[in-house]
């Protein structure tokens, strides 16, 4: 009788085929990827499921065998769900159980209680997620994200490393803190992180909050300009941003990053060890694309931030901020190969 992980390994394979990556390589080569097709408009998730989870409860859409090794699906903001429409068929697949939870404030995932303190700190996220793959009696997962959810995987893998088996991190190391977040940047890096001034500003949370939708199109344009995403594509997810405590969390988010916001004093510790830049020892592939229109850091500066074993993959032909969407061929490849490392 085959095992688990034999059924795995022949569904992967299986899929590596379909997908026929040319340029894809050995976990630990450098590989440069084109750009692929995102999917159509029409394409969703089945049924969302809802767990409690800490001060939470989760919407999330599920795919792939029950007990298939597990992927979390992680995404940022001003994104959703849906920027892994594409990825997760193609996970569950090749024999993997996904899991593409909502982020607080995005979505069905609400509060538990309504006296909850609307924080969007980093540390608070990472919670979210550990809590998530307690509720689901998950040990153990390869996380993968962007943007946000990046940062909330990396967060999960230097703190509790033994929670991760592998890590897929689109734009890198993103783990901050407030006092990196006091300096000042040159002009141009300062230009682009004009939003984050915006919600600074009492205008800018009633802006945020009279025109979310519109706002939140303009960064689409502007993280990534030459994709050619419709409007059917973007009210797809621009539906998750009705959740009734976005724009808490994303205000306190941006505020909170600059010192301009308090956090909760349960994740000061937390926040204490973030602010010294841990490294990550997981097994992990770093991505990053050749046109992303949003502010990132290059590969160079973060490659040491990442002891275990490590590669970084640049996306080219056009690919921008938002991969998995974008790319989603070559997000399933990376978390793949991860997987399997």
């Amino acid at each position: 009788m085959s095992t688990a992980r034999e059924k795995v390994d022949r569904q992967r394979r299986r899929l590596l085929g379909a997908v026929a990556l040319a340029a894809a390589g050995q976990f630990g080569m450098p590989v440069v990827f084109g750009a692929q097709a995102t999917g159509q408009p029409d394409a969703s998730f089945g049924p969302l499921k809802q767990v409690d989870a800490g001060v939470l409860k989760i919407e999330y859409a599920e795919a792939g065998p029950s007990d298939g090794p597990p992927v979390v699906l992680l995404h940022g903001w001003p994104y959703d769900i849906h920027s892994f429409v594409d990825v997760a068929p193609m996970l569950a697949s090749a024999g993997h159980r996904v899991l593409v939870p909502y982020l607080r404030g995005y979505g069905g995932t609400l509060f538990r209680s309504a006296g909850t303190f609307r924080n969007g700190e980093p540390a608070a996220l990472a919670v979210d997620l550990t809590a998530f793959m307690d509720s689901l009696k998950i040990k153990t997962a390869v996380l993968a994200g962007f943007d946000w959810g990046a940062r909330t995987a990396d967060i999960v893998a230097a703190l509790w490393p033994e929670r991760v088996k592998a890590l897929v991190s689109v734009s890198g190391y993103l783990i901050g803190s407030q006092e990196a977040g006091k300096m000042p940047l040159p002009p141009q890096a300062e230009f682009e992180w004009w939003y984050q001034f915006y919600l600074a500003t009492e205008r800018g949370r009633l802006g945020y909050e009279k025109n979310r939708r519109d706002f939140n199109k303009l960064i689409w344009h502007l993280a990534s300009p030459k994709w050619a995403f419709d409007d059917a594509t973007y009210a797809r997810s621009a539906a998750a941003f009705d959740n009734p405590d976005h724009v808490d969390i994303v205000v306190h988010n941006y505020r909170w990053r600059l010192g301009l916001a308090e956090g909760e004093a349960e994740y000061a510790e937390m926040e204490k060890q973030l602010a010294t830049a841990p490294t990550i020892g997981v097994p992990t592939i770093t991505m990053e694309s050749d046109a992303n229109g949003a502010p990132h850091p290059a590969p160079s500066s973060y490659a040491k931030m990442f002891t275990g074993k490590y590669e970084h993959r640049q996306i080219e032909g056009g690919v921008e901020h938002n991969l998995p969407q974008e790319a989603p061929k070559a997000f399933v490849q990376a978390v793949l190969d991860v997987a399997g490392s």
